[in-house]
């Protein structure tokens, strides 16, 4: 296959330049100008080809709730969104506590069109009382632990967690909400709860328990990813604890730079998340920590629920929104556009840095697996959705950024048409 004519965008060289890319057998032959072969030709004039996109957080719901999303379904979506790598949770039903289930679903994702990793959880049954084997689940393959969606609340079981961790060079990614601030999960607590007569989450929850696990971080010298992060103080909490050189990274979600809880009284349950919406000034901090790298990573954390899940009142209604399918152009048309970030800064955040945290190979190099994505920054686009469910407050909105080809290990796995 010959890609000709892309503005190549690659983080991790540093590379932008118009140019032609060789693919032979899965791998990146020959990177130039004019080059001709007698190959399948895809023409990428005035698109933008960068490294396969890399997502850190997703929920494939596969085993237990294949209805709301499955691994093969979630890998679609992935590739309709530019991604050829994505990093499962593990709070699935049962959960990923054991080499059992760890066995099926890797089994499973050997079908799948892209790169699927999953981490294990960190204790069993996501219970946070015992720890899970964490040597032999990464003996057969987990790439992680992370008791996603639940908090760690004993400290000196986090510890002990961390402590392993170092030794096994994985990653341990913490959810960050303590329920002693929470009445009701999934909205802010404060003017627009209030507005609804609802008691929600105050931000303590996250900056608490942020701080806390901060400091074990620092102890431990454990590598520590803080999930989707909501709150501005958590931002300036991890800028410190990164000067004090603790070896940690932090996630922020699209919708938490492009959203705030006004958006609830649009959007409904669709706008429910953990973390919640939080205020305008959450969401500047947010696009502060973006710019200044105290957050590198921004990851969706799609999560699948059906119509019938989300059409309940507010309190009784799951947390969640899908993102994988809008998450570059979100990045595009909130940060992009609006000169908060180049698209070099933002490919960054969804490549280079992903990948490090997860020890993966990225960049566009002559010899490299050819995991790559094509698209069009400036193409307006009205969101629809391939996954099996719809649940996003974008669902219908107009966006930049259009995804034209998606190349996992050197095939075409989607294309716009």
């Amino acid at each position: 296959m010959l890609i000709k004519n892309g503005r190549i965008v690659d983080p991790e060289t540093n590379r932008d330049e118009v140019a032609d890319i060789l693919i032979e057998e899965g791998i990146i032959k020959k990177i130039g100008k004019n080059i001709n072969k007698d190959d399948a030709i895809i023409n990428a004039e005035g698109k933008i080809l960068a490294p396969g996109l890399i997502d850190v957080h997703v929920h494939f719901r596969e085993p237990g709730a294949e209805y709301k999303e499955d691994i093969l379904s979630g890998s679609r979506a992935a590739a309709r969104g530019g991604f050829t790598s994505v990093v499962c949770m593990a709070n699935t039903n049962p959960p990923v506590d054991n080499i059992d289930t760890l066995k099926c679903i890797n089994g499973i994702k050997k079908h799948s069109p892209i790169n699927v990793l999953q981490v294990a959880a960190l204790s069993k049954g996501l219970r946070g009382g015992e720890l899970v084997n964490m040597k032999e689940l990464k003996d057969h393959g987990a790439a992680g632990f992370s008791d996603d969606g639940i908090p760690i609340m004993d400290p000196g079981l986090l510890m002990k967690a961390m402590t392993e961790a170092k030794k096994l060079d994985l990653p341990i990614s913490l959810h960050e909400e303590d329920p002693g601030f929470i009445e009701n999960p999934g909205i802010n607590e404060g003017r627009i709860s209030q507005k609804l007569g609802i008691k929600g989450a105050s931000h303590l929850a996250e900056d608490v328990m942020v701080a806390r696990d901060c400091i074990i971080a620092l102890k431990t010298g454990a590598r520590v990813n803080f999930q989707h992060i909501s709150s501005g103080l958590s931002v300036d909490i991890i800028r410190w604890a990164k000067s004090m050189g603790a070896n940690i990274t932090a996630e922020a979600a699209p919708h938490h730079f492009s959203m705030t809880e006004e958006d609830v009284l649009e959007y409904g349950t669709n706008a429910k998340m953990n973390p919640p919406l939080r205020r305008e000034s959450d969401r500047i901090k947010i696009i502060e920590g973006l710019k200044d790298g105290t957050i590198d990573i921004i990851a969706s954390d799609h999560a699948p629920h059906t119509k019938d899940e989300k059409n309940r009142e507010f309190t009784k209604a799951p947390s969640g929104i899908i993102g994988l399918e809008t998450a570059l152009s979100l990045g595009i048309t909130y940060l992009v556009k609006n000169n908060h970030l180049t698209i070099m800064e933002l490919l960054k955040k969804m490549t280079v840095n992903p990948a490090r945290l997860y020890n993966l190979q990225t960049g566009i190099k002559e010899g490299m697996v050819c995991d790559l994505v094509i698209f069009d920054i400036y193409e307006k686009w009205i969101v629809d959705f391939r996954s099996k469910s719809s649940n996003s407050p974008f669902l219908g909105r107009e966006l930049y950024g259009k995804v034209k080809y998606t190349l996992c290990r050197g095939k075409v796995v989607y294309e716009d048409k």
